[in-house]
This record gives C-alpha cells, structure tokens and sequence, in this order.
C-alpha cells in the first residue's frame, strides 16, 4: 500500500499540516509519558494500513483526478492500473506513461513509521470526547537532511474502546524553508482511518493536504488535494 511526505500513501505523511496553536485551542495538559494502552496502539500503528487488501485509491486536486487499483496479490509491475483520468477513460498513452511511472518506482519500498519520529516526552493530552482523545507530540529529524520536522507537530486521534488510531495531523507550527528558496506558510496533513469491525482491520480512509507557500518569492506553492480509498476487500477474494 501506498499514500513522513507522499502522493501516494508515501509522500502523504510528511507535507501534513494544521496551526497547532490555534487549531487546537486550549492548551493541553503537559503528560510525561503517554498511557501504557495507547502507547501499544501507537506502537502497532500503519500509516498505510495492514497489508493484503485491494481497494481503489481517488486523487483530486482543482480540476484534476485520477483514480487508480491497487492489487497486492497481483505481479509487483500489475498491481496498480489506472481507471480513469478527470473522470473518463485514460488513452493508451496516458496508460502508458502511468505504468512506465509505477515501473521506476517499484522495488520493496516501505511506508515510513511516523511513530518513530515523535519525541516521547513532548506527548500533551490536547482534547477528550466521549470514547476519542488526542494526543500531540513534537516532530523529530528523520533524517540528516530533514530540516522540516522541527517545524511540525503530529496529533494522534484515539478510539479508546478498540485502541485504534482514528486520526493523524500533521501540522506546521510556523513558517519554513524546507530547502532553499522554498518557504512554506502553512502545511496541513489529515488522514482519517475506520474503525474495526465484522472481521475488518482499521483502514485508511482518506487523506487531505493543503500546503500555502512560494518558490523563489514569486511561484505559487499552493496546493489542495484529497485522496479518498474504497472498494477493500482482502486480496485473493472476488
């Protein structure tokens, strides 16, 4: 499965974003460490999902869309096909270029573990409600090159009664240069997962980026998209 930072489910997790500050109001209680039952939750937690299901994954930005398959269960070059561009059919060079794309790209990459770059100590109960509660941590560098984490925040929504991870935000806390001549005003990431149930695992759902920003302070880097994923169902099941 695909959608820290991805188009897919992997660049997904690193753009994310949402004023901290003012996104979640009141200021949370200061914890040292977050619970034992929800730091397992966390711990077990899959940006991308479990693995081993087929579901369609729709992308949406402006006036464009792509809706593409995904298999696990099919040869690693057959398992994404594209369904449709802006809403028709693709031609056979739009299909072309999709699966020579998906060819460089494939070769045993995995989802990145956003739990691991969190820093434990700076956990901060932000809200609570009914069977829900969230939790925020600071970002930590997930690498020598990542200069963007000490500028974000995660926030982690919890379904107390089955331990699951309903929400994440990603989330600037102040503007940023990611890389020289790139400033980034605001990023925002949200991804909504379901709950467990009838035999199902907790899926992911849905990804929205918004990101406000300038190149070289005159490009426009602003950007809106979705992602929405559905039509799951176990791999090796018609």
């Amino acid at each position: 499965m695909v959608p820290a930072h991805m188009f897919s489910r992997r660049f997904l997790v690193s753009w994310g974003a949402l004023l901290a500050a003012v996104c979640l109001g009141a200021a949370g209680a200061r914890a040292d460490t977050l619970p034992a039952n929800l730091a397992g939750a966390l711990n077990a937690f899959r940006a991308d999902g479990p693995k081993g299901w087929i579901y369609t994954q729709t992308t949406a930005s402006g006036n464009e869309s792509m809706e593409e398959s995904f298999d696990p269960a099919r040869p690693e070059s057959d398992r994404w096909v594209l369904l449709a561009r802006d809403g028709r059919a693709p031609t056979p060079d739009e299909v072309k270029v999709y699966r020579e794309g998906k060819s460089r790209r494939a070769g045993g990459a995995t989802a990145p573990r956003l739990q691991d770059q969190i820093a434990p100590a700076s956990a901060t109960q932000v809200r609570a409600e009914g069977d829900l509660v969230w939790w925020r941590f600071a970002m930590q560098p997930g690498g020598a090159d990542d200069s963007s984490a000490a500028h974000l925040a995660v926030t982690f929504g919890f379904h107390l009664p089955t331990l699951t991870v309903t929400t994440v935000e990603i989330a600037s806390r102040e503007a940023y240069s990611p890389v020289i001549g790139i400033r980034i005003a605001e990023s925002r990431t949200v991804m909504t997962y379901s709950l467990p149930g009838d035999g199902r695992p907790s899926l992911l759902q849905q990804v929205t980026l918004r990101v406000r920003g300038r190149a070289f302070w005159v490009k426009s880097l602003d950007q809106n998209m979705t992602i929405t994923y559905t039509g799951h169902r176990p791999a090796g099941r018609n």
